[in-house]
């Protein structure tokens, strides 16, 4: 009688066994490297939490809500901060997201062939320099050029709040522009990535309706990565509410709200950078430990908001297919 004429009960077990260990044994390794990652987040919020616990009872919502910073007199409230942090980021996404895409589809698909590496190897040295050369290159390179670049938009188009204010070079504008070349290899590298796995089944269809170059890149090429691109672009903005660094080299480093892109400024990272080390004071210690809880929450919200959003576009080109 052959062995596949046997009952099921009666063959051998012996390398069934060993299949089935092997994938327990990695199913729940693999878990546990999943738990242990949700664990490290959790055991951080936990940690950001108690630490601002005095500073969340004394100001309450005020820390949000208030513009005062004064370390001498223990009041604190976090609104320059997280002002500065956010439109310095808006900034570097306004600068570097067409840059970016730009660059990337012109690798993915006008380069030619004996550029390509080149052009590659720059993005990746770019998005591999250290924070800290972003920020001296910030301080004797692209603050002296922006004085004159000030001086010239404040005549021309000062009767606009964002251009009014002395033209000192370090201020928003610096940041926005230093965090735009920091997080522009980000966006280059990324998308590329995702325009070179676009099937080329999409852009032959294209092409075979009699489609020009510029046509099958516009719609089924770009459609197809959209929700990809999109991500790269959360990652750069990620990179830009984090930066820390560079950012506190250029943008000025004082806890104020102000229209002028020229003006100096702070971010939530900067305030860390800056005081916590010279903090003494409890309190002053727990205000930077909930500006640290919140510029995690806020990194959080974005996430998510931009997985909403990804599910909502890749949902909606799968609909789009259907009908």
């Amino acid at each position: 009688m052959s062995e596949t004429s046997l009952p099921k009960w009666k063959l051998p077990r012996r390398g069934l066994v060993k299949g089935n260990f092997a994938d327990w044994l990695f199913r729940n390794t693999t878990r546990l490297f999943a738990a242990a990652l949700l664990v490290l987040i959790l055991l951080l919020f936990g940690i950001l939490t108690e630490g601002s616990l005095s500073s969340i009872r004394a100001f309450g919502l005020r820390f949000v809500t208030s513009s005062t910073w004064d370390p001498v007199r223990l009041i604190f409230g976090a609104l320059p901060p997280l002002y500065g942090t956010l439109l310095s980021s808006l900034i570097a996404l306004v600068l570097a997201v067409p840059v970016g895409l730009g660059t990337a589809v012109f690798l993915a698909e006008l380069c030619p062939p004996w550029l390509k590496s080149p052009v590659s190897f720059l993005v990746e040295l770019l998005a591999a320099l250290p924070s800290v050369v972003y920020g001296l290159w910030g301080i004797f390179v692209l603050v002296p050029a922006l004085r004159p670049v000030e001086t010239w938009l404040g005549q021309h188009f000062g009767f606009i709040p964002l251009f009014q204010g002395a033209p000192y070079g370090i201020g928003l504008l610096a940041a926005g522009l230093i965090l735009a070349v920091m997080i522009l290899p980000i966006i280059t590298s990324v998308s590329r990535e995702v325009l070179l796995a676009v099937p080329h089944s999409q852009k032959e269809a294209a092409y075979a309706l009699g489609a020009t170059h510029w046509e099958a890149l516009r719609g089924p090429i770009l459609r197809y990565a959209r929700a990809g691109l999109l991500g790269a672009i959360i990652l750069g903005l990620g990179r830009a509410l984090g930066e820390t660094m560079a950012v506190t080299m250029v943008i000025g480093n004082s806890p104020q709200i102000s229209a002028s892109l020229f003006s100096p400024a702070s971010t939530l990272a900067s305030v860390i950078a800056n005081e916590f080390l010279e903090a003494t004071d409890a309190m002053h210690i727990s205000a930077l430990a909930e500006i640290a809880l919140l510029l995690f929450i806020i990194t959080i919200i974005i996430n998510s908001a931009a997985r909403l959003l990804v599910w909502s576009v890749t949902r909606g080109g799968r609909v789009g297919v259907r009908e």
